[in-house]
C-alpha cells in the first residue's frame, strides 16, 4: 500500500513538472544544438549580459541588450522583428531564462541552457 501511495505521489509530481517544461514557451538547448540554430542568419542571437560582460567577449554576430534593465523587453520589441526566431544566452544561463520568459509570447526563442560560460568550454572564443 505504501508503494503505490509513493508511486502515486511521483507520478503527479513528474506530471506536473512536464506541465511546467511545455508551457515555459521557450525551448532550451545544449552548446552544439545552439551553434546548429545559429548558423540559420534569419536567426537573431541575443546576448543578454551587461555590456561589460559583452565586450570581454561574445558569440560573433550577437546583439546586445541587458535584461537586467529595467526596460529589456521594449528595448527588445524596438530592435527585433516580432515572430523571430531568438536565440539567446547569459553568462551561465540564469539570467537567459528571464530573458526568454519575458521575450516568448512575441518570438520563437531557443535558451543556450549553458550559457556563455557552456559555449567557450565546447568552442573556446570564436
Amino acid at each position: 500500500m505504501r508503494k503505490i501511495f509513493i508511486m502515486g505521489i511521483l507520478g503527479t509530481l513528474f506530471g506536473l513538472m512536464s506541465c511546467n517544461a511545455q508551457t515555459a514557451g521557450f525551448k532550451t538547448v545544449d552548446a552544439k544544438a545552439f551553434a546548429k540554430v545559429i548558423a540559420d542568419t534569419a536567426v537573431v542571437v541575443l546576448d543578454v549580459r551587461t555590456a561589460e560582460e559583452f565586450k570581454a567577449g561574445h558569440i560573433e554576430g550577437a546583439l546586445n541588450i541587458d535584461v537586467l534593465q529595467s526596460d529589456f523587453a521594449k528595448k527588445a520589441a524596438s530592435r527585433i522583428p516580432e515572430g523571430k526566431t531568438v536565440a539567446l544566452y547569459c553568462r551561465s544561463g540564469n539570467r537567459s531564462k528571464k530573458a526568454a520568459n519575458a521575450l516568448a509570447s512575441k518570438y520563437k526563442v531557443i535558451e543556450l541552457g549553458t550559457g556563455y560560460n557552456g559555449w567557450t568550454k565546447e568552442f573556446g572564443t570564436r
